[in-house]
Parts: C-alpha cells; sequence; structure tokens
C-alpha cells in the first residue's frame, strides 16, 4: 500500500513546539546570552537613536556657480597635450594637439583632422597655428616657450 504524504498549511506540529518552548524561556536565554557576551546582546537588541542634523553640513546643491567668464591659460601637461586651461576651475576649455616623439625627437602635432585629432581645431585656429605644426622641441625650443608661441597667436597667455 501507498501513503501519500501532502503538504498541509501553516507551520509543523515541531516548529510551534520549539516556539513555545523558546518564548516560554526567553528571560533565561537572554539572561545566558548576556553572560556569555559580556551584555553585548541586550545591547545589540535596543533600538539605536536616529542621527541628529546638529553639527552636521548640510549642502542642497544650488552652491556657487561656475565663473561664466573664464579665465584661460596657455599649457603643457605632463604627458604632452598642449591645451588652454581656466585658471580658477582648472578645466580644459580647448585641445591645441599634443608633443609626440617621432625618430628620437619631439615634435608638436597641431590638432587638425589631418593630423589624426577626433575633435580637430576650428579653420581660423588652424590658420594661425600652421607654422607650429611640427616644429621640434629640444633644448633650443622648449615646452614654455611652445605654449608662450602658441598663446601669442589666439591671445590667450601661457601659464606660468
Amino acid at each position: 500500500m501507498v501513503e501519500i504524504f501532502s503538504k498541509r498549511d501553516g507551520p509543523r506540529r515541531e516548529d510551534v513546539q520549539v516556539k513555545r518552548l523558546i518564548e516560554q524561556n526567553r528571560g533565561v536565554i537572554t539572561k545566558l546570552a548576556d553572560q556569555l557576551s559580556n551584555g553585548r546582546y541586550s545591547e545589540l537588541r535596543k533600538p539605536k537613536p536616529k542621527p541628529q542634523a546638529g553639527g552636521l553640513i548640510i549642502h542642497i546643491g544650488d552652491g556657487e556657480k561656475p565663473n561664466p567668464h573664464p579665465e584661460p591659460r596657455v599649457r603643457v601637461t605632463a604627458n604632452g597635450r598642449v591645451v588652454a586651461v581656466d585658471i580658477e576651475s582648472g578645466r580644459q576649455l580647448k585641445h591645441f594637439g599634443d608633443i609626440r616623439e617621432r625618430g628620437g625627437t619631439k615634435i608638436f602635432i597641431l590638432a587638425t583632422s589631418a593630423n589624426g585629432f577626433i575633435a580637430p581645431l576650428d579653420d581660423d585656429e588652424i590658420r594661425l597655428l600652421a607654422d607650429v605644426d611640427g616644429v621640434a622641441i629640444g633644448p633650443c625650443y622648449s615646452n614654455m616657450e611652445l605654449a608662450s608661441d602658441i598663446g601669442q597667436r589666439v591671445d590667450i597667455p601661457p601659464e606660468t
């Protein structure tokens, strides 16, 4: 003969008995837990106070607005990019080109689409800076002199 066990609704009889036993002995269990944990058990079960706003800095988000008129400077970065940056925020405003090494010498490559740049300079700036494209950088012509020459041509002072 085959017996079919079907799942009953509600908890099992054994589970109900164990829960009742635990609830009847809750005081003894808590006392033992506190004794073993040096009172930490009851301490952790207490509700924690909510944090108070006293002494905290609350930032709403409409703080200082960016300067609408940036003060640009021409800078040669450590990785060889020649850019115009806002002197206050340090934010890049324009990318003029890169200093790359070709054949053992460092040369300036102007940011044009012909040189493979994704965001090339506009035509007026290319005309102003065309003669510095491909110039060699070395002991007789430094990064600072390049930044100064580019700055003079586009009316942006170099970073000092």
